[in-house]
Parts: C-alpha cells; structure tokens; sequence
C-alpha cells in the first residue's frame, strides 16, 4: 500500500484487510456534513486510493451511527457568503482542485457505501453513486431538497430515476418523503440491510465475494457496464473499453484459466 503524503484532518484513511482501503468521514459533530476543505481532502484521498495498485476496492463510510454524510456543510457556506471578498475567492479557487465522489463517473475501482447513519440529500446522492451499498436497518434515505428551497443537483435527480422506475423515483423527488433502508431494499437502491453491530460483517462478505475475482477483471467488468450503460446495446456490446485491454494483457488473464486447468485457486496479482 503507498503511504498518504499528508495527514488527513476531516477523515480516516485505513488499510482494514489487504487490497481494501476505508475512507471515513470523520466529522461526527456536523452529522459528517461536508465543508471546502473537507472536499479536497476526500477528493485527494479518492485520488490516492484509485492511483494506488494495492488497493482493489475503496469501502466509503461516516463515523458513528447518526448519519453517514449530511452533505455540504451548510454553516460553513453560510460564513463563506458573509466572508470578505478574497477569503471568498480562496473558497472557489480550492473548490476547483476538487472532484466530488458524486462526479466520479468513471472511478476505476468498486465503491462500497457503508451506510452507518441516515442519508439525507448528499449523503444519499453519495451512496447512489457508489457502486454496492451496505445499510443499517435504522438508516433513512431521502432528497430532502426540495423543501429546503433547493434541488438534489448533487446528481439524486438524476441518479435515482436511472436506479428505479421512474414513477417511483418522481414521487421521492416531488414529495421529498424520506424510505426506510428496507424500503430501499425493495426496490434496489441497496445490496443490504443489516443491523448496525453487522454492518461490517455484510461488507466484507461482499468483499470476499469480489476478491474471488481478478482486480483487473474487476476494473474491466466495472468500466464496461458502466461506459456501456450511455449507449445502445449493439454499441455497447462492441465498444471499446482501456481497462479490457489492460486485463487482456495482464498476467492475471493468464493466471486464471492455468489455475483452472490445475484444479486449484488462482493467485491474482492485480498486474
């Protein structure tokens, strides 16, 4: 695993098994609400964990139990509005270095919510744009925004009719009525719900069961879903995708059919 070359100040950054990182929002106080320098810092580590060949999948996560993630600190922007002019301007300027979990629409490796607490506005947009979600059973999900004079711009009114049918996804947005977790079960916004004391347990059994798999045919199978989603099938089907290639090269490739054959497991390598 590389070593951070700085030390995070609103999150943790943990190695909990090999080829797994954890990112945890660590801002309890603020039900993990998001301020500027918060978002650099989260998009700096999603950089590291993405550059780093050693990890395989990045599990997202809030510290404990109230909320996973408030979304954007709305205190903190309300001091920035009544802030002088250049503290406003080195506000925007570091906003810009930034590029949100939300706008990741191409992160090469599985994201894995971990959903400890409520998910309100961003927090949920967050957990939809993870690629498996985990949840307790006492969390909420919800785009609140509507009410608040606002819109889920954070990509929910987007991301949600994609992930449910349609009239569904409009009667969340248009009322801003809050689902339980199992209630997002059902109609498949998450993987799981579990109690909180086995929230842990259910993630890493679903890390077990892609750790079977290649990293590289991970990455492959990931990318070419997803990139292919934005086209017709005919399209998709014959489309091109780098991380294809890159598995088709890999050693790995070569490892997996030679253990078959030799009747024992394969080694993945990631290379």
């Amino acid at each position: 695993m590389q070593p951070l070359d700085f030390t995070p100040e609103y999150f943790l950054y943990e190695v909990t098994r090999p080829h797994v990182a954890k990112i945890t929002i660590n801002r309890p106080e603020v039900r993990n609400a998001i301020n500027t320098p918060a978002h650099k810092e989260w998009s700096d580590l999603l950089d590291h964990a993405a550059s780093d060949d050693d990890v395989w999948i990045v599990v997202v996560t809030g510290s404990g139990d109230r909320a996973f993630c408030a979304g954007r600190d709305l205190k903190y922007l309300t001091q920035i509005q009544h802030s002088s002019e250049d503290e406003k301007r080195a506000d925007a300027d570091l906003m810009k270095t930034v590029t949100k979990l939300i706008e990741r629409f191409d992160y090469p490796k599985p994201l894995i919510a971990r959903v400890n607490g409520i998910a309100l506005g961003g927090g949920f947009e967050v957990a939809m744009a993870c690629d498996l979600v985990v949840a307790a059973e006492h969390v909420e999900f919800g785009l609140p925004e509507p009410r608040r004079g606002i819109y889920a711009g954070g990509g929910g009114v987007h991301r949600l009719p994609r992930q449910i049918p349609l009239k569904l996804a409009m009667e969340y947005l248009l009322t801003s009525k809050s689902m339980t977790a199992q209630r997002a079960l059902e109609i498949g916004i998450v993987n799981k719900v579990v109690a909180y004391s086995d929230l842990d347990a259910a993630v890493d059994e679903l890390i077990d069961d892609i750790l079977l798999g290649a990293p590289l045919s991970i990455r492959a199978t990931k990318q070419s879903a997803t990139r292919g989603m934005d086209h017709p099938l005919r399209e998709a089907f014959y489309g091109e995708y780098p991380a294809v290639v890159s598995m088709m090269a890999s050693e790995d490739a070569r490892e997996g059919p030679k253990a078959f054959a030799e009747k024992r497991s394969p080694t993945w390598k990631g290379r």
